[in-house]
């Protein structure tokens, strides 16, 4: 049997209405959407709702209102944020499917694990040069089943799109997948047409693509390209 293959657009909101327009642009064509968090501090950069947010975030988190299409995507929201033990509750109520912590970060990374287990689906981001081995370290006190995917960082410098590929990404998912066979690996930064099928070939399972698809001009005929390059074993 093929292995199933996910093509997850990314958006880094510098507000929420540009959630809901980069959202109405890839409805239809994917099953998961990726929101890019950034607090300013575990990044140097910013985004929303730590930016430009109007109230939207509160609403969200208490459940008095849904997320764009709520009805049709999936939302991954990936929490480049300290201490996210002290915001992942108001993630869940917000409506993510799942949540990405990244190893790096400040604060209790195996509290904020435990508080999302059985709520939503939990990924360790690792960045290019943290080792595997982190995925295992003690101090996160990860119990066994807690996570059920690694995200792989492909640039060097998270928070920000647009960046460069690095290659050393490549060799590193066939790391992962030797020492985790069990947990799929999604890959975020620097993803493209130009890499995709490297990616796949190395054992990646999902790719987070966000300029490449939404600085394209034409969103539609990108995730067309993509579907074609990999397969009919795209599951979106």
């Amino acid at each position: 049997m093929p292995k199933e293959i996910e093509i997850i657009p990314a958006i880094l909101p510098q507000d929420y209405d540009e959630i809901a327009d980069k959202v109405s642009r890839v409805s239809g064509l994917t099953k998961t959407v990726q929101v890019d968090v950034c607090d300013g501090h575990f990044v140097p950069s910013f985004s929303w709702p730590y930016k430009g947010d109007h109230g939207e975030f509160e609403k969200l988190a208490r459940e008095e209102e849904g997320l764009p299409d709520w009805e049709k995507i999936n939302y991954e929201f990936d929490l480049m944020v300290d201490r996210p033990e002290e915001v992942v509750d108001g993630w869940v109520g917000a409506g993510a499917a799942r949540i990405v912590l990244h190893a790096e970060a400040k604060g209790d990374l195996g509290k904020a694990i435990e508080m999302l287990n059985g709520l939503v689906e939990v990924g360790m981001a690792l960045n290019i040069d943290t080792p595997i081995s982190a995925v295992g370290d003690p101090k996160f006190k990860v119990k066994e089943g807690s996570l059920q995917f690694i995200q792989l960082m492909g640039i060097d410098r998270v928070g920000f799109q647009g960046q460069e590929f690095d290659a050393r990404a490549i060799d590193k998912i066939k790391e992962i997948k030797k020492m985790c066979p069990d947990y799929p690996v999604s890959v975020d930064g620097g993803v493209s047409l130009e890499n995709a099928r490297r990616l796949i070939d190395a054992g990646a399972d999902r790719l987070v693509i966000g300029s490449a698809i939404f600085e394209s001009g034409d969103v539609m005929k990108v995730m067309r390209e993509l579907r074609s390059d990999l397969g009919n074993h795209v599951i979106n």
